[in-house]
This record gives structure tokens, sequence and C-alpha cells, in this order.
């Protein structure tokens, strides 16, 4: 599914991920995060699937939160600045 996004920041712990992406108004947040989820724990598991089974939940890449929220009027370069002051995933 094209959501017409591009994820220009993407950092994260070893627990949780931090992406900053522009999308179009008409995007659904939650159909949007659910098809990051899904297409990227494919991915995970073909290219990882021995190393990834010690930390899978129940089985799962993600678990089923997620957190979305807006800039608030704040510069996009403060925000992307505090995206890439996140650790970048190993």
């Amino acid at each position: 599914m094209d959501f017409g996004c591009e994820p220009p920041e993407f950092y994260g712990e070893d627990d949780h991920v931090h992406l900053l992406i522009s999308s179009p108004a008409t995007v659904q947040l939650s159909k949007l995060v659910n098809s990051i989820k899904g297409v990227s724990s494919r991915h995970v598991r073909r290219d990882h699937a021995e190393h990834l089974s010690r930390y899978l939940w129940g089985g799962h890449v993600w678990s089923r939160s997620y957190y979305c929220g807006t800039a608030g009027g704040a510069p996009l370069s403060v925000i992307a600045e505090y995206v890439r002051s996140q650790r970048r995933p190993e």
C-alpha cells in the first residue's frame, strides 16, 4: 500500500524506535503504523530469523501498542534533531 510518506529520520533504542514521518493529512495513522509494523516484521523475520527468536514478544516482532504525536508548531528541524539524538538500533 502506498501512503505517499517518507521517513526522513529513523532512530531508536533496544526496545523501541523513533520515526519522523511526513504524511499527507488524508493518511490514517493506524493503518500507516500497522503497515510499517507488518512489512518490517516480514523483512526482519526473513533476514534475521535465527537471531530474532530470543527477542520476540510472544512470537511477535512488535507489540500492539504505538505512540503518534504531532509537532504542535515546533520547527521540523527541532523534532528531527530529537529523533537523530536517539541511538540507532543495531
